[in-house]
């Protein structure tokens, strides 16, 4: 078991001590309370019994008195000898306070089961009227025991007033002490739980404040967390993840170090060579060059001449970077218009372009130059050799959680054995390349690997019908 575990179990088994506790002495309470309360209900149970026994005997009697009979004195004995019983209990009823009263109930019992049995022997020995007054005697005892219940009840119940009262001031000091004891107990489990809490939380917020140093560069600043438990373990082990990243921060920055000055050597070496190649055209120097005619021509009023030397050069800078940077759609399409924008300038009214482009795909990424010579072989093979020129449609749209880009022409077409080779075999399209240098099959093997799936570009067509070129890029946006 591990040290955040049994910091668990301790408090759990604490509260769980605490609540069985409080359970047994409320249990113990309840218990002593409810006995004493029925020993009090047994006592006036077994007072009223007299009573209703005195009261069945003198019925018997009387049934026995009016039409005598076996069965009747039978039953008158019954119930003179459930009289008895009910005289057995009501000896251990005896106390202090009515001993005296309860010898005399005592002995009226004694004298109502006397009675009975002289009014019985006259009314057998023919002597009625000495039997009608010995009932009448045994009806005024049972009266009187009747009397003396009633009396012994108001005793019982004087007697025992100072218990309830007792009983309720227990209860009144029960619920008191319950309410200080649940307070105490709270603020005791509130402390613990604090206690508890900050041992595991203040780690946990060093190793915060050690991951957010790290996270900035600071990797000498060392991990100290003192606890028992598997977060100490843990810090350790962050630590050691920080010296040994340290570490190879250091090696990298030495290797990086001597990197550069093997670079700046091999420079040094390369400056004969950098110097017979001043006379070169730069890149930047066209680009500049470029731009300064673009504006020198609207200054002019030439916006249109403007606008496509300034095409001109964003092609070029574009054609000029590295190929194995991914692009974004967006960036490949805004490359795409301005090659056409020049190819209608060339053409006039003989390329008619159209596009149907979701915004919402603008974001994927695909390799650098993609759409732009896929364009120019449409250009070169469905405009360029015709009197009437030819049309050329983008699509760009997304089903099944793929985007896809769809270039269509209605030049001469292919066979679609000429599409199969282009596809698998590598094969190129005739004069693709004129401008970008970049092959058909250059650029159906970068989307290959940039997807990693071979089915990522297909061509539909046929003699005399155009051609049809559609990409399947993954939907995934760009960052």
């Amino acid at each position: 078991m591990n040290s955040i575990q049994r910091k668990i179990l301790t408090m759990s088994v604490i509260v769980l001590f605490i609540m069985v506790t409080i359970w047994v002495v409320l249990t113990y309470y309840n218990q002593k309370t409810q006995e004493q309360y029925n020993d009090i209900l047994q006592r006036y149970l077994r007072m009223n019994e007299v009573t209703d026994r005195s009261h069945q005997t003198i019925i018997a009697l009387n049934d026995y008195l009016q039409k005598p009979s076996a069965l009747k004195l039978d039953k008158l004995a019954q119930t003179k000898e459930s009289m008895m019983i009910a005289k057995l209990h009501s000896v251990t009823l005896r106390n202090r306070d009515n001993a005296f009263t309860l010898a005399s109930y005592i002995n009226m019992i004694d004298s109502l089961v006397a009675t009975a049995d002289l009014s019985v022997m006259f009314l057998e020995q023919g002597n009625t009227d000495q039997s009608a007054e010995r009932f009448e005697e045994a009806t005024r005892i049972d009266k009187y025991i009747a009397e003396t219940t009633i009396t012994l009840i108001d005793k019982e119940v004087r007697t025992y007033d100072t218990f309830y009262r007792g009983i309720i001031e227990q209860s009144t000091e029960l619920k008191r002490l319950g309410v200080w004891l649940l307070s105490l107990i709270t603020i005791i489990l509130l402390l613990f739980t604090y206690w508890f809490s900050l041992s595991i939380t203040r780690p946990i917020y060093k190793l915060t404040i050690a991951a957010k140093e790290l996270s900035r560069g600071r990797f000498d600043k060392p991990i100290e967390v003192h606890s028992n438990d598997e977060i100490s373990f843990l810090a350790k082990t962050f630590d050691r993840m920080r010296v040994n990243i340290n570490n190879l921060i250091s090696e990298i920055q030495q290797k990086a170090q001597l990197e550069s000055e093997l670079q700046q050597s091999k420079l040094l070496l390369k400056e004969s060579q950098l110097i017979s190649l001043q006379s070169q055209i730069n890149p930047h120097f066209l680009f500049n060059t470029l731009d300064t005619l673009s504006k020198k021509a609207y200054l002019d009023g030439s916006e249109e001449t403007s606008d496509l030397i300034a095409s001109v050069a964003g092609l070029l800078r574009y054609n000029l970077r590295r190929l194995d940077r991914a692009v974004t759609l967006e960036e490949e399409l805004s490359v795409a218009l301005k090659y056409i924008e020049i190819q209608s300038a060339r053409f006039t009214d003989r390329l008619r372009f159209t596009q149907e482009v979701d915004e919402s795909c603008l974001q994927i990424k695909l390799p650098c130059l993609t759409l732009q010579p896929i364009i120019e072989n449409a250009v070169i093979h469905a405009v360029e050799p015709l009197v009437d020129g030819g049309s050329i449609m983008l699509r760009i749209y997304e089903k099944d959680d793929w985007v896809q880009i769809e270039i269509e022409d209605d030049g001469a077409g292919m066979t679609a054995e000429k599409a199969n080779h282009i596809l698998l075999e590598g094969g190129n399209a005739d004069g693709l390349g004129h401008s970008t240098g970049i092959g058909f099959s250059n650029v159906v093997k970068r989307l290959r690997l940039f997807v990693g799936d071979d089915d990522v570009i297909d061509i539909v067509s046929a003699p005399g019908h155009g051609t049809k070129v559609t990409i399947k890029i993954p939907s995934i946006r760009g960052e």
